[in-house]
């Protein structure tokens, strides 16, 4: 079995280090806030540059903190990408606003800017640009588009911790970054785990009441807040881990210009194209598999033991929640979801699992598109 990722092997290399500290956290007694949850905060904002850092407990409370941060409620329009994971809407549905949905560039799975100026009305407050799969979005653009209308840009960058734009990391383009620490993340803890990120005294200051049940101070509350605060063991965890986060992404680019070789010239079969202009931390290696074949090839490398994920199979505004809601067209985002397999990718892959992957996605497209043979154990 070659699996999606295997989180097993990333613990086993770090017990050595992980355990003597958690250890140390339960002995101390000290399990919601406190110094282990500052110290990650700290430490976090110094690796993303300077930059002041509010824990939360999840990626996307990151993002509806955040849009509460700056009052986006009710009668609100929110701009964000067609295709993305289902939070990415979510939370502006949470808040009482409507989102508003743009097309996709293809090659790079991001909001296309060039579609972005179009969806802005006079409801429009502000814009979640989510860097997908690892990769940054166009950040220098839809900045200069935001800022021209006045919008405010929060950055979804649940799959990007320590992508680039133009040699900045993400997170830190827009008035809010938010970030998640689920576990199959770039950097990722033992459980849920979020962060928000913000240059803004007032709004660190906001994100830190809202998040702690809308409290000013101790048992006087000024918001109705929530409560969404990272514990102790999962900021021991990250800190831990943290230092070595630049070193697992560029292992994690090895693997993709190692499938990009791979992978070459198979038919029906496109490989992702790199960023110009950026750098992309490969939270995903995905592929779009082209001739209506992509579930065949899924369920033919399941049969021979390679996992694969479709990430994902239904556009936003195709979801049951937003029909009749997201008027408009989203061909490329639609054309995707048919498309998209992710393959596995994670530090620990070798070498000989990625070449099997390979020879098997080789041989089984080759046979598909030929004979158009049905999936293994169809008949």
């Amino acid at each position: 079995m070659i699996p999606l990722v295997d989180l097993t092997q990333h613990y086993q290399a770090l017990a050595p280090a992980l355990l003597p500290r958690l250890q140390e956290v339960l002995a101390s007694g000290q399990y919601i806030n406190g110094p282990y949850v500052s110290q990650f905060e700290q430490e976090f904002g110094d690796w993303l540059g300077g930059i002041p850092v509010v824990s939360c407990n999840s990626g996307t409370d990151a993002l509806y903190l955040a849009l509460r941060a700056f009052g986006i409620g009710p009668g609100d329009e929110v701009i964000t990408s067609a295709f993305s994971f289902f939070a990415s809407a979510e939370v502006i549905s949470l808040v009482g606003a409507t989102p508003v949905f743009v097309d996709i560039d293809p090659a790079t799975f991001n909001l296309d800017p060039r579609q972005l100026p179009q969806a802005i009305t006079a409801k429009t407050r502000a814009v979640i640009p989510v860097h997908l799969f690892g990769r940054p979005a166009p950040m220098t653009e839809i900045m200069a588009i935001a800022r021209a209308a006045g919008l405010v840009v929060i950055e979804d960058c649940a799959q990007a911790t320590g992508a680039c734009w133009g040699g900045q990391p993400v997170g830190t383009w827009g008035d809010c970054g938010c970030f998640s620490f689920f576990p199959t993340k770039n950097l990722g803890t033992c459980g849920d785990g979020g962060a928000i990120v913000s240059r803004d005294p007032q709004v660190v200051e906001r994100l830190r009441s809202l998040k702690n049940h809308g409290q000013t101070r101790q048992y006087q509350h000024g918001y109705i807040g929530v409560n969404s605060r990272l514990d102790a063991l999962h900021a021991a965890i990250l800190s831990v881990k943290l230092p070595y986060v630049r070193e697992w992404n560029q292992r994690r680019e090895a693997i993709a210009l190692t499938y990009d070789k791979l992978l070459a010239g198979i038919p029906n079969l496109i490989v992702p194209s790199w960023p110009v202009g950026g750098r992309s931390v490969w939270n995903q290696y995905t592929v779009r598999v082209q001739g209506g074949l992509r579930d065949r090839l899924q369920q033919r490398l399941q049969a021979l033991g390679i996992s694969t994920r479709v990430y994902y199979p239904l556009p936003l505004p195709d979801q049951p929640v937003y029909q009749g809601l997201a008027a408009g067209d989203y061909p490329q985002a639609q054309r995707c979801a048919q498309e998209v397999l992710s393959l596995p990718c994670y530090p620990e892959l070798r070498l000989e699992q990625q070449q099997e992957i390979a020879r098997q996605i080789r041989l089984q497209l080759q046979e598909l598109t030929l004979n158009c043979s049905p999936p293994i154990g169809v008949s």
